[in-house]
């Protein structure tokens, strides 16, 4: 079983799935292009808005002072006001952009990257990935000379000191009315990264006993062996304390990864499942509709969807497109494998810290372990090679690997599922098998490779 990816947007020059990203002191990511980049963002919003004002956040690399400051530059040059909350997760500036009424919102952050990189991700008005046109706009804007604007419009720059609480508070909200974490001891990994100062009080005071882990940022450790891409340290941590369960969110506290006491990680695809299946369970499949996925969520959670009498569709990889796929839709809840999960009724963009509590509401009110809810949902190994593509080769006319692809479907056949995508970032291909068996799905993803590179 294959399925195809939808056709992608217009390409650009430096967006990609999710912003700006890349090496610090490296083009694009120097304090030049993002004085820019700034200013472009700032002629773009004068021209909508009479009063136009940004929201900036960041994470904790220490790279962020510096593209911090070269960022509300370029936009007071252009006459647009500043509201820094420093440090603060990208879920929260969505939040905060929306209900403080402000232009866009602007997270200085590369997620899950190492400290070396950085990146920006933008929002509109409404706490939602910037439009596809804004983007292109922006990016035209950058090619064309940019200049400052008159001496009496130049913009203004303030701190927001409450942004903590005022997130705090949001993320409690999003819990269901009438229960609480009175009794669970809690694991709280926040990376850290931008959630570090604000993850264990969000479930210590819902009545939580909380264990922190990734909360001492130094500007350099960011996702360095903890958060959502090394859930082992957390996963060992809640086992030795005997903790019920383990919370684990990347650099910028948009990911969710769990585990309970016996030290099992449970992944994204797992916790949208108990979602899901919590969600049709209180308001009934009609209500729910069905559930947004990826090319990379596992067959096996499609299978228990579709059994459940909800439809499944697969999405691009990438939260944005999760998104916009639910959009389309009109359905509430999506995710990917990796833990980014959405659940639009309680927010407009994935949010690790809500997520958390969407999971935890479910086991609070079943009263069922996490196991336990996921009991009815194995799911199928899958094995990813990467595979580097030479310069100048094309990997869709390389006339025996197209046919190594028709011999792996075929003895696939409906019980697995192949993927062949090129990395949005990198000169690498991405080979994933899935099937029953993991050794068959290893060899025939390593044949697959071994006759690409050949």
């Amino acid at each position: 079983m294959t399925t195809p990816s939808p056709t992608p947007s217009a390409p650009r020059k430096y967006f990609g799935t999710d912003g700006i990203r890349g090496r610090v002191g490296e083009h694009p990511i120097t304090p030049e292009f993002v004085l820019g980049l700034g200013m472009a963002l700032g002629h773009i919003l004068a021209k909508r808005f009479s009063e136009p004002s940004v929201l900036i956040g960041k994470d904790t690399r220490v790279s962020g002072y510096m593209l911090e400051a070269a960022l509300e530059s370029g936009l007071a040059s252009a006459g647009v006001d500043v509201v820094l909350a420093g440090p603060m997760p990208t879920p929260a500036i969505a939040y905060l952009t929306r209900t403080l009424r402000l232009s866009a919102g602007v997270v200085i952050s590369a997620s899950h990257n190492p400290f070396e990189d950085n990146g920006l991700k933008f929002f509109d008005s409404q706490g939602e990935k910037l439009p596809d046109a804004w983007e292109l706009e922006m990016e035209a804007a950058l090619e064309g000379p940019l200049s400052c604007t008159s001496p009496q419009l130049v913009g203004k720059a303030r701190r927001l000191e409450d942004a903590g609480g005022r997130y705090i508070e949001f993320c409690k909200s999003t819990f269901p009315a009438g229960l609480n974490l009175r009794g669970l001891r809690l694991v709280v990994d926040a990376a850290h990264g931008a959630a570090y100062h604000v993850a264990s009080d969000v479930f210590h005071e819902l009545g939580a006993e909380v264990f922190s882990l990734g909360n001492r940022p130094d500007g350099f450790n960011i996702n360095q062996l903890v958060g959502a891409t090394a859930p082992e340290a957390m996963a060992s941590l809640t086992a030795e304390m005997d903790a019920d369960y383990g919370i684990a969110l990347d650099g910028d506290g948009d990911r969710l990864i769990m585990a309970d006491r016996s030290g099992r990680i449970f992944n994204g695809d797992e916790l949208l499942y108990v979602v899901g299946k919590h969600r049709t369970a209180k308001r009934g499949k009609a209500a729910v509709g069905g559930l947004v996925g990826t090319l990379m969520s596992n067959l096996a959670l499609e299978q228990r969807i579709e059994a459940m009498g909800l439809d499944f569709r697969r999405a691009r990889v990438g939260d944005r497109y999760v998104l916009e796929m639910l959009k389309e839709t009109g359905w509430q809840i999506g995710g990917e494998s990796s833990g980014h999960l959405i659940c639009l009724d309680r927010h407009s963009t994935g949010d690790g810290l809500v997520s958390a509590l969407q999971v935890l509401g479910a086991v609070v009110d079943s009263g069922q372990a996490l196991a336990q809810l996921l009991s009815d949902l194995v799911l199928y190994p899958q094995v990813l090679l990467n595979v580097p593509i030479q310069e100048g080769r094309d990997w869709r006319e390389h006339a025996a690997f197209k046919q190594a692809q028709k011999d792996v479907l075929r003895e696939l056949g409906s019980n697995g599922r192949l993927l062949v995508r090129a990395s949005g970032t990198e000169p690498l291909l991405r080979i994933m098998v899935e099937c029953r068996e993991e050794s068959l799905a290893q060899v025939l993803a390593e044949r697959l490779a071994r006759t690409l590179s050949g």
